[in-house]
């Protein structure tokens, strides 16, 4: 599971990237591009739709973040971790005689 919730991490991540490329800094972008008299959508309505989208990806990506990192510890347990089996399998340093 832990991989699919990071295959969906990265596509929201490209939907995101491209949806901020799509918008201008100072209000333009997409909505300056179509701009017409009798707008069907209008330029204001542009704007909110990818002002929203944007904010939709970024909080699907927290979330999804989120429940990655949850998968990811659910099925490690102290028998399990990789640090702990190194220290156990470790050598005493004083237990090595030492020779001359």
């Amino acid at each position: 599971m832990y991989y699919v919730i990071s295959i969906f991490i990265l596509v929201i991540s490209i939907l995101l990237i491209l949806t901020v490329l799509v918008q201008n800094s100072k209000g333009g972008g997409l909505a300056a591009n179509f701009a017409s008299p009798n707008p069907t959508m209008g330029v204001r309505r542009t704007a909110d739709f990818l002002e929203k989208s944007t904010w939709t990806l970024a909080i699907a990506i927290l979330a999804l973040s989120l429940a990655a990192t949850m998968f990811m510890h659910a099925g490690v347990t102290e028998e399990d971790s990789a640090v702990k089996g190194q220290i156990e399998n470790a050598q005493d340093p004083g237990a090595i005689p030492f020779t001359e």
